[in-house]
């Protein structure tokens, strides 16, 4: 474990605190993408950023901000790195911002049992939920074994091997797939069977 100097600590609360541009309701720490702060001098530090997927259009907005949060607390000299490995995973994201996601009105990501790629195919995209409480079913029969095998994690649902998607605007678990983007490539768009509300959910990766 690297042990941080004082001013490290410091610097890497600042840069932490600065607000995700697309989801401004979560700071950098928060999201899990800050990974580390380097002094380079009395007044020269470097910070490591992991994008929440390769080629994601608001590292350079992340970049900028953090830059311009540290040339305010008194760095000269600042320098954003951007790591790819190890890769970031939505489990980065802390249970407080989490908590700010669901408050939000956005579905956080689910904890991941298992560690490693998700596995992603194309076919059908809208699901809903049938005559039983959390039995999902596609909208045609001949698509149940296409939707399976894209929605990964509706799979899991039905399996019990991951919790299902709950509205964060009523709670229930009753909710359907309308499209596998929404506002950001990172989010779904999906709806409640219960208050009819639609909301997003934030994908698990």
């Amino acid at each position: 474990m690297v042990t941080l100097t004082a001013l490290e600590a410091e610097l890497l609360d600042v840069a932490g605190s600065v607000l995700d541009p697309e989801l401004p309701v979560l700071t950098l720490k928060e999201l899990g993408v800050l990974r580390a702060v380097h002094l380079r001098g009395t007044d020269a530090v470097e910070v490591e950023l992991t994008p929440t997927y390769t080629g994601c259009p608001a590292v350079e907005a992340m970049s900028l901000d953090i830059e311009r949060a540290l040339h305010q607390h008194g760095m000269r000299e600042v320098t954003v790195r951007t790591v790819l490995a190890p890769a970031w995973s939505t489990d980065d994201i802390t249970d407080e911002g989490r908590r700010k996601l669901r408050e939000f009105g956005i579905a956080p990501p689910r904890v991941r049992r298992e560690s490693g790629p998700v596995t992603l195919a194309l076919g059908p995209t809208r699901t809903h939920v049938g005559e039983t409480a959390g039995t999902r079913q596609p909208t045609t029969a001949h698509a149940t074994e296409a939707t399976e095998a894209t929605e990964a994690t509706e799979a899991t649902e039905a399996t019990g091997k991951a919790a299902p998607i709950q509205c964060p605007h009523c709670g229930c678990a009753d909710t359907e797939l309308l499209s596998r983007f929404s506002s950001t490539a990172c989010k779904a768009l999906r709806r409640c069977l219960a208050c009819r509300e639609p909301f997003d959910h934030f994908k698990e990766l």
